[in-house]
């Protein structure tokens, strides 16, 4: 018994303390807020092992000849469906570095799925239509989450202690379009504002 004591205890102080939620507002030069900015996080002490999951959906629907949502954030080894939900048929492909795939002609109420097993960022495209583009951004990290039509996200449950954010949009104007900030999470949560320039041209396929 006192040998299961010491384990248990061992676990819980090696374990990270978690803090509250970390809410970050992201903004562009104007002040404006962002939305389908996507950020995550990276504590120094490193990331639970095991699968990551999210609560919602690995499926970009194809809808009004429009991929829905437009940025979908996806675990690695994460398997996303496609669904077709048009009346004419779609090509789904992908010519990003590490992310390539393709995924021949389909019609409506059908659907595909294609599993994305290297972090990064996948800009998918339709061959038959040009004007359909989405984002699928891989993540190895359970704190990541897009922001809404007001520029917040909230990480739930993070850390507390120094991680690394970073903040990635199709149109923010850095290499690979993602800026990391060093960041130290209070024991109670908190929040923080990201301002960036969004007026890079967005990455097709």
């Amino acid at each position: 018994m006192r040998a299961l004591l010491v384990l248990i205890a061992l676990l819980l102080s090696s374990a990270p303390a978690l803090a509250g939620n970390l809410v970050v507002s992201v903004r562009d030069a104007a002040g404006r807020p962002v939305q389908d900015a996507v950020v995550t996080l990276h504590p120094a002490a490193g990331v639970p092992r095991g699968p990551i999951r999210f609560p919602w959906a690995l499926r970009v629907a194809q809808q009004d000849i429009q991929f829905q949502p437009y940025v979908l954030i996806v675990p690695v080894g994460g398997t996303v469906a496609f669904p077709n939900m048009d009346r004419v048929r779609h090509q789904v492909y992908s010519f990003s570095r590490g992310q390539r795939f393709e995924i021949e002609l389909y019609g409506r109420d059908e659907s595909r799925s294609h599993t994305f097993r290297t972090v990064g960022v996948a800009a998918i495209g339709c061959n038959i239509h040009d004007q359909m583009v989405g984002y699928i951004k891989v993540v190895d990290t359970p704190w990541a989450a897009k922001s809404g039509a007001t520029g917040n996200v909230t990480l739930t449950n993070v850390p507390a202690g120094a991680a690394t954010m970073r903040v990635w949009h199709p149109r923010l104007n850095v290499r690979g379009n993602e800026s990391a900030v060093a960041v130290t999470v209070p024991a109670a949560g908190g929040s923080r504002t990201f301002s960036g320039d969004f007026s890079a041209r967005a990455a097709v396929r």
